[in-house]
């Protein structure tokens, strides 16, 4: 095997697969990065055995065909220190050989064929999504996961593909985040209502390798897994076991609910603000609203006082609830700061429900006040 390689390109490819390997495993072959040449491309492939990808690189000229197998540390380092723009690869009788025309280093390689098969994709039924869309959903829903619940079907992202749309849900029990928007089943592909959920470091991992958000994504799932397909990337995942909890029944219809527009900008500098005299024993904000202004108010006897303003469009009794401001922080800074958005609140003790204009709406539960 012998190729030539554009060294950045290389690099960038080989930093977003070798995140998918483990640095500890009791397989020893899954600590490294397989690399597959053919006559005319090549391609980086690792796995924890729950996560895998197959990324072919740009840049590469083949010389000769074959496969090796590139430690993860020493390999990356080579990539990152070498002075030279392009870097020759290929195997002999003492390893990988890495060289360009100021640099030489000679690798100890394992034998390719005991690395497992990672799945390309084949199938004929899919959903297809736009790279851009499919990144903002990560992005909005992601972040309302728990991965340290011991419930395991809040540790990823419910998936929900119809005929013409994608509804993604996340949550940890206390918040929720769902994204809904347009995608295009093909060969009449669907999933279940409750038991696609996307683990959230293949989440990561796929909104890391979307480098072209004009591109069209391919989203196939079955039972088990799932296979999502960017151009010349490919990943795999394993599905996280469980069902999800019926996120529906969290969006009440409630006619009587206050509803009030707010600007995404100046309402995050006013949470932020608000929350600086919080600490892990009073984390919690009240939040008031009527009468033309928003309160946020935080006290905690160990750190001070805060009280913030702002004037709202808004002028019905006052009403107030606790909320935790991180959770709020989070919705909002996913948002485009020039844009506004919708609270609807009915009291003290029920959710805060916000949502957009383009298919986004969170719940967040209030905090009780003898916490």
């Amino acid at each position: 095997m012998r190729i030539h390689c554009d060294r950045t390109k290389f690099l960038e490819a080989f930093q977003i697969v070798a995140s998918v390997a483990p640095s500890r495993s009791p397989k020893v072959v899954l600590q490294n990065v397989k690399l597959e040449v053919t006559d005319n491309r090549a391609i980086l492939l690792a796995t924890d055995m729950e996560v895998g990808i197959r990324y072919e690189v740009e840049g590469v000229e083949v010389e000769t065909p074959g496969a090796t197998l590139l430690p993860l540390s020493r390999f990356s380092s080579i990539l990152r220190e070498a002075p030279d723009d392009k870097l020759a690869i290929e195997v002999n009788e003492r390893g990988v050989r890495v060289h360009g025309q100021r640099s030489d280093f000679v690798l100890p390689s394992a034998n390719p064929d005991e690395f497992p098969e990672i799945a390309s994709f084949s199938d004929e039924a899919y959903h297809e999504v736009p790279a851009g869309f499919l990144k903002e959903i990560i992005h909005r829903t992601i972040f309302a996961t728990d991965n340290e619940s011991s419930r395991y079907a809040l540790s990823g992202v419910l998936f929900e593909l119809n005929d013409e749309d994608l509804i993604a849900v996340g949550t940890d029990g206390r918040r929720l985040a769902k994204m809904q928007g347009p995608s295009q089943s093909v060969g009449g592909h669907k999933t279940n209502e409750s038991t696609t959920i996307v683990p959230s470091r293949a989440l990561q991992l796929i909104d890391r390798a979307l480098s072209d958000q004009e591109a069209q994504v391919k989203f196939s799932t079955h039972s088990n897994d799932i296979l999502v397909q960017c151009g010349t990337v490919t990943i795999y995942s394993r599905l996280v076991e469980g069902r999800f909890p019926k996120w529906r029944d969290v969006f009440p219809q409630r006619e009587e609910n206050m509803r009030i527009e707010l600007p995404v900008g100046l309402f995050y500098s006013a949470v932020r603000q608000a929350a600086i005299v919080t600490s892990d024993e009073s984390r919690g904000i009240d939040f008031t609203f009527g009468e033309g202004n928003a309160v946020l108010a935080g006290e905690a006897a160990e750190t001070g006082q805060s009280r913030i303003e702002l004037p709202i469009e808004y002028n019905g009794n006052p009403i107030t609830l606790m909320l935790d401001p991180k959770y709020m922080s989070d919705f909002l800074k996913v948002l485009d700061a020039d844009k506004t958005f919708s609270l609807e609140i009915k009291d003290a003790k029920s959710a805060a429900v916000c949502t957009t204009d383009d298919g986004y709406g969170y719940v967040i539960m209030p905090m009780a006040r003898d916490r």
